[in-house]
């Protein structure tokens, strides 16, 4: 239930940031969607590293110590973490913004830049969210996500027009090229306000709720008969063990765009003698758009991983491992009955559904759409490799994570090379690489929970029934399409409708194909009104 409230928050933070992407798209431009791309890869690595592990790894310790009743220590814990975040946040801050240079080109400077006082306050917005996490309720970390990305989207778009409209002004006197460069620095900058103040606007809303509550955590350390109390340097070691380890697995694990954004951005076109505005420009096309609608389902196998988190640490805590098991086996089940039907409709859909999204020119709309078809597969793979990387990380297997994460890396970045310095794929080559990257890693994130703690995947249920039925549903929504396409004539409407049908036809079938079980149903997030329509429709007896 508890991963369900997350994941309807994360699939609505996600539907926010697609649709603010195309009036934003419609005033910053290719060239500014490609300077926002950059800086933000490399504004993420230096946030993964500094803040963004501090929600799953301080829910984690917290959890271990409310399972055993430690009020106490529990609660110097949390003030431990908020001194640890505001030393790395200022420590990480400054260094993004005075070595920004290091990282990107210098018209994307000023961006990275305006992203670097976010770092800062991200770190105490994690110590919240992580200490709400760790008490089992995902609902004000739900409800931050979506007060943050509603600014981010409406001071994104506000700020880039403000920015170019009134700030920058009139371009018609300088060169095209100038011209061009000018308006997407500007734009991206003002979309990177908008970031930082998305991030305000949840902490806001996170202090709001602490505050509210802290009579309540006040009565519960009152109550504490424990006699041992932690002193405030074993516990700062403790954050520092616990943290270090998911901070080098979440950095490792998301170097693989910083790589391909080096690749593609500053190296190929070096090598090859491009022109880096057209680079740019196809980069914005992949990471803003393509890679933006792919990231839509994996926001379910996000939350399933930090709901995971506090609940398998507490259950091999409890010595429950045959519990924990099935709790796995649970959460792998409700991520792939979701992740698989998904990719085969962007696969399926992959040039309607872009249009819908974006307004493109006819070649750059065929474009993403292709990209969209080849990143496709990796929604599986990413899915059920963040759901296991999490899992592990519960098990209190640490270093797995980062090792098979570091393996992935190196052989995607070879390809990635290889591809684009040999063949004349292009921006393709790095849609190919990311999808062997998150397969590779999928693998072997899965080899070491089976490893961990003996569990063993079951195949046909999970992944074969759902995949068929899945498939069996990319046919029916394309004829669906095609036909209320003939009719209207429509792209947009068509699409929606056709994901509609869809997604009760993929539900009936799985059903039909004995997929999920009622017993699977009732334990999904509104699970017992899923099994009512099943029943009603006659799919349950």
């Amino acid at each position: 239930m508890q991963a369900g409230i997350l994941a309807a928050a994360g699939m609505v933070t996600r539907i926010i940031g697609l649709l603010y992407r195309s009036p934003l798209h419609s005033v910053i431009g290719k060239l500014g969607d490609g300077y926002y791309s950059s800086a933000y890869n490399f504004y993420t690595i230096i946030l993964l590293i500094s803040s963004y592990s501090i929600p799953s790894a301080i829910s984690k310790v917290l959890a271990q110590k409310l399972a055993v009743e430690e009020y106490r220590n529990a609660h110097r814990l949390f003030k431990c973490a908020l001194f640890y975040v505001l030393g790395v946040g200022a420590a990480a801050s400054l260094f993004l913004f005075f070595a920004a240079e290091l990282f990107v080109s210098p018209e994307a400077v000023p961006v990275l830049r305006t992203f670097a006082p976010t770092i800062f306050v991200y770190g105490i917005l994690g110590v919240l969210r992580g200490y709400f996490q760790a008490q089992r309720t995902m609902v004000p970390t739900s409800v931050s996500q979506i007060i943050e990305q509603i600014a981010n989207a409406v001071i994104s778009v506000g700020g880039a027009y403000v920015l170019i409209h009134f700030v920058l002004g009139d371009v018609s006197g300088l060169p095209e090229k100038a011209a061009q460069v000018q308006t997407g620095v500007y734009g991206a900058v003002g979309s990177a306000i908008g970031t930082g103040a998305g991030v305000v606007a949840a902490l806001l809303f996170m202090l709001f709720v602490f505050f509210a509550s802290k009579k309540h955590m006040d009565k519960k350390i009152l109550a504490d008969t424990h006699t041992e109390v932690d002193s405030y340097g074993t516990i700062m070691k403790t954050i520092f063990l616990v943290v270090t380890p998911f901070i080098i697995n979440t950095a490792v694990c998301n170097l693989s765009s910083n790589v391909n954004n080096t690749l593609y951005t500053k190296i190929y076109p070096a090598v090859r003698g491009l022109d880096t505005l057209d680079t740019y420009s196809a980069y914005g096309l992949y990471s803003l758009q393509a890679v933006t609608i792919s990231n839509i389902p994996i926001a379910f196998a996000t939350a399933m991983a930090a709901a995971m988190i506090p609940t398998v640490a507490q259950l091999i805590a409890a010595q429950k491992r045959e519990v924990a098991k099935d709790k796995i086996a649970l959460a792998v089940k409700a991520t792939m009955v979701i992740s698989i039907p998904c990719a085969v409709g962007l696969f399926t859909l992959a040039a309607p559904v872009t249009s819908l999204l974006f307004r493109n020119p006819p070649e750059d709309e065929l474009v993403a759409a292709k990209l969209l078809m080849a990143l496709s597969l990796s929604v599986i793979f990413f899915a059920y490799s963040t759901l296991n990387s999490q899992i592990l990380q519960g098990l209190g297997k640490v270093n797995a994570p980062i090792v098979n994460a570091g393996i992935a890396l190196v052989v995607q970045s070879i390809l990635a090379a290889v591809l684009l310095f040999f063949t004349p794929l292009d921006m393709y080559s790095i849609a190919i690489a990311s999808t062997v990257y998150s397969g590779l890693l999928c693998f072997l994130n899965q080899r070491s929970v089976h490893k961990a703690i003996g569990y063993e995947q079951e195949i046909e249920n999970t992944f074969i029934r759902p995949l068929t039925a899945a498939v069996l549903m990319g046919v029916f929504c394309k004829i669906i399409y095609s036909i209320f396409f003939w009719m209207t004539r429509s792209p947009k409407l068509s699409v929606l409708i056709a994901i509609a049908i869809g997604a009760g036809f993929y539900f009936a079938v799985l059903v039909l194909l004995k997929g999920v079980t009622e017993e699977e149903l009732r334990s999904f997030p509104k699970g017992h009104l899923l099994v009512k329509i099943a029943k009603k429709c006659r799919l349950i007896r």
